[in-house]
């Protein structure tokens, strides 16, 4: 840490580790001015976005399976590890290692628990627990990969200290509902998320990946047309949406791409190209602006490679197409590219395909009914009084899953079940949807078409600091229920709503408090494991197993492995 007015450097935030693959890895940080960083002999220049700096070291010439300890330095100063900090030495694991694959996941992070308040009710921050838990392991049990599956940071749900922090700077009290407005006050979440030393040195140490859901932005996020012609009208809009898009692409989407990605990537080439006293926020709000006003500007999907899994992390929320009579999750340009990596992927032997994307696919079965049902009315009676009723209901009940973009959900599970049955190939293993959002977890399982030869599920695992409202509690174990399912399919019947182009039957849950998922794959083997701290804020942050849910048929791993 510099002292003030020291000239020495400090770091912010991070460092971050990102993409990793067998001879690489990224490095993120955040520097408190311009300076050189350094990590393991690579420097990078810092470059600078308004008031801030950050960088983004590209370490090379690592050896696959491999597992190097780093520091970071600013102009030549040790700043991280920290003196005396209580975690092992921040290190790169490089893919290629023997043993397990594991993969940690979920969603929903609300601030950092030292900054929640107590009277708020929200249970232990199970991202700050798996951090001790892991640090407390044998380095071959730690995770090789965090996939962070949206709503990081809430924008539109703001802490107390926060709220005093925007007060001062706008010089007028922020109320209780008051909502971040622009960039800067964008910095100061993920500043707040990401500072408690539990998660920093988890993701100092352990890959991430990350994609956005609608509360980095603000609630409801392009849920359809109508919303979108309400929001995008006001004079607020603009600041809102460039400031939000502009601080997901500095703080998560850059650390998403591979070294071959950064150097075919417009937008960070252009950032590079600046001189290195100069701002480059006009460069990232004119690619903000560009891709709130036409979604084919910029894509947030990308793939990550590990050996026998690959990840093809959809974007849910900023590529909609929201023409009510075309409504599609992403447009078909973007939706080829995805059919095309699962196609790949099959190509390319992988064991499991996991498809991250923050929304769930297969929902509870009576919620599915109650989303397919409100499209078809929304779609049917467009502009007219029944038509308004569906959308009123749409955006209030968040009615906005897969299940409401029917043609997209029909698509991505015909992309699925391709793979399944073999049709590109050699079928995998195991084909895992995994997801957040809906603050719970469970796990399913598509039971028909019956002549897949992959097993196709759906991982759902949310939050990881927040809470389900005992209303949300209630209504999601009843969504489950025969009866609601029974229900709500009649009432789809009755407004002739195609039922879906799949069956499903839930595995496991739900379960409700914070918690985080594992997928652990190893050869053609999958477990979904879950861990979950509990409901109760003074019950303390210790992680309890609830689940080791076995994912592949060991019958088939033994006769093709």
């Amino acid at each position: 840490m510099s002292l003030p007015g020291s000239d020495t450097p400090t770091l912010l935030l991070g460092p971050l580790l990102r993409h990793v693959d067998p001879v690489s890895a990224t490095v993120w940080v955040e520097t408190d001015r311009p300076c050189d960083v350094e990590v393991l002999g690579r420097r990078a220049r810092t470059f600078r976005v308004g008031r801030h700096w950050y960088a983004l070291v590209l370490v090379e010439g690592l050896e696959p399976g491999s597992t190097t300890p780093y520091e970071v330095r600013l102009d030549g100063v040790r700043v991280w590890p920290e003196e005396s900090a209580p975690f092992p030495p921040s290190r790169i694991r490089t893919p290629g290692r023997p043993g397990p694959f594991r993969l940690a996941f979920g969603s929903c992070r609300y601030a950092a628990p030292t900054t929640v308040d107590l009277a708020d009710g929200i249970p232990p921050d199970a991202l700050d627990a798996y951090s001790v838990r892991v640090a407390a392991m044998p380095e071959e049990e730690w995770p090789d990969a965090l996939v962070l599956l949206g709503d990081q940071v809430y924008a539109d749900e703001l802490t107390t200290a926060t709220r005093d922090w925007l007060s001062r700077r706008r010089g007028e009290p922020v109320p209780e509902d008051g909502q971040v407005r622009d960039l800067e006050e964008y910095t100061r979440l993920y500043a707040e998320s990401w500072s408690d030393p539990q998660v920093r040195w988890l993701l100092s140490t352990i890959p991430s990946s990350m994609v956005f859901d609608d509360h980095e932005m603000i609630d409801d996020w392009n849920t359809s047309a109508a919303w979108r012609a309400r929001v995008t009208a006001t004079d607020w809009w603009d600041e809102r949406i460039s400031g939000g898009l502009v601080s997901y692409w500095v703080y998560q989407h850059l650390g998403n791409l591979s070294p071959q990605e950064l150097a075919g990537n417009a937008t960070w080439q252009a950032v590079r190209a600046l001189p290195a006293d100069a701002d480059a926020e006009p460069v990232l709000r004119e690619m903000a602006r560009a891709a709130d006003r036409d979604p084919r500007t910029v894509r947030w999907s990308y793939v990550r490679h590990w050996g026998e899994a690959r990840l093809l992390v959809v974007d849910s929320r900023a590529g909609r197409v929201l023409d009510e009579h075309a409504r599609r999750m992403v447009d078909d340009e973007e939706f080829a590219w995805i059919e095309a990596a699962v196609r790949q992927a099959v190509e390319d032997g992988v064991e499991h395909l996991l498809v991250g994307t923050s929304l769930p696919w297969l929902l509870p079965h009576a919620i599915d009914s109650v989303e397919r049902w409100d499209e078809a009315l929304a779609v049917r009676h467009h502009g007219r009084p029944l038509g308004r009723l569906a959308e009123a209901l749409r955006q209030a009940a968040d009615l906005e899953h897969w299940a409401a973009f029917g043609h997209s959900f029909d698509r991505l599970t015909a992309a699925l079940t391709a793979l399944a049955r073999g049709e590109h190939g050699r079928a995998p293993s195991t084909a895992v949807v995994l997801s957040g959002d809906v603050h719970h977890a469970y796990a399913a399982e598509v039971v028909s078409p019956g002549d897949l030869t992959t097993r196709v599920h759906q991982l759902t695992v949310s939050p990881l600091h927040n809470q389900a409202p005992h209303p949300i509690r209630v209504g999601f174990r009843i969504g489950w229920s025969r009866w609601a399912r029974r229900l709500t399919g009649a009432l789809a019947r009755t407004a002739r709503v195609r039922p879906p182009s799949v069956e499903w039957t839930k595995a496991a849950g739900p379960y409700f408090g914070n918690q985080v998922g594992e997928l652990v794959l190893e050869g053609r083997q999958a477990r979904f494991v879950l861990h979950v701290t509990g409901t109760d804020p003074d019950a303390g942050a210790e992680l309890r197993t609830v689940l080791d849910l076995p994912l592949a048929d060991p019958v088939a791993a033994e006769v093709t492995g």
